[in-house]
């Protein structure tokens, strides 16, 4: 049986194959030429290494040909990420090459000595600002701090990312507060602010028959800053609990908690009302302090 192959077909088909060789090549070419030559009547090419001699140097003929195709390229330098720890290796490196020791500790030491050792009553729970911290265990419901701990956190962002409060006139902020345009900048700052203007400035202490008849006997009482904060946490989250939820998930109360210290640095939430009734109250019941059934249990 004669073969259906002829030279004719052979060439045709090798001409189509170097052609797609070629195509693919030149795609994916680097700063390396190719050094082609042709042969015959079909484009078949193929790379050539340039000669070179004994010693591995290109004969004189070929040395300017080759300079002109083949551009000198100086070596690519080493990039390395611009951060505080590849200065220092890099920095320990020279140390080495300078016959330096690399670890300038003391003789047995890997690592120096702390120049102050923590204090007696210096706890890692106590790193945290004490607001934060207050505010984050009066946030914890039956004992799941880690749950608390990312409410605040997102408390914290929500703050961090809200546009500048509108502060109201008709309810001032603590004295020397910060301009509102800078508390999103801090937003830990941003929550004190807000628990501490609200933060009732002493309480009312109802003692039973002191006013004879039966009748309770009404005291105002100051209050420490850490009591004051937590009848003003206390009071916000009873006005968030009194909101209409938006929505199941675990960071709709944080939202929530969010929103009303929002409302309490502008002056539109509710518990600005209560700390000025507990303020009248507390005006109302001065004369008490004169009292005689209370000046007796003085003496």
């Amino acid at each position: 049986m004669a073969s259906k192959l002829s030279p004719w077909g052979a060439c045709r088909s090798l001409t189509i194959r170097t052609r797609s060789i070629l195509q693919h090549a030149e795609r994916k070419a680097t700063a390396a030429p190719f050094h082609m030559a042709r042969r015959g009547m079909a484009d078949n090419t193929t790379s050539r290494e340039p000669p070179s001699g004994s010693d591995g140097a290109l004969p004189p003929s070929m040395a300017g040909k080759a300079s002109a195709e083949q551009p000198h390229t100086s070596p690519r330098p080493e990039q390395f990420a611009p951060n505080w720890l590849n200065a220092e290796a890099i920095a320990r490196l020279e140390q080495v090459a300078a016959g330096e020791d690399m670890y300038d500790n003391e003789e047995g030491l890997k690592f120096g000595v702390l120049s102050q050792l923590p204090g007696k009553h210096d706890h890692l729970q106590k790193r945290y600002p004490e607001v934060l911290d207050q505010v984050t265990k009066l946030l914890m419901r039956d004992g799941k701090l880690s749950k608390a701990q990312r409410d605040m956190a997102f408390i914290l962002n929500f703050l961090r990312t809200s546009s500048a409060p509108k502060v109201s006139p008709l309810r001032p902020l603590l004295p020397g507060a910060p301009p509102a345009h800078t508390l999103p900048l801090d937003p830990v700052a941003y929550l004190t602010l807000a628990i501490d203007s609200v933060a009732p400035l002493l309480r009312i202490r109802s003692m039973k028959g002191m006013a004879g008849g039966g009748q309770a006997l009404e005291i105002p009482e100051p209050m420490a800053a850490r009591q004051r904060r937590r009848v003003a946490v206390q009071w916000i989250l009873d006005a968030v609990n009194k909101k209409k939820s938006k929505g199941s998930g675990r960071s709709m109360f944080a939202h929530k908690m969010a929103e009303e210290i929002i409302a309490v640095i502008e002056g539109r939430s509710s518990v600005w009302d209560r700390r000025q009734t507990v303020h009248k109250l507390g005006t109302a019941a001065r004369a008490n302090l004169n009292h005689p059934a209370l000046l007796a249990k003085r003496k």
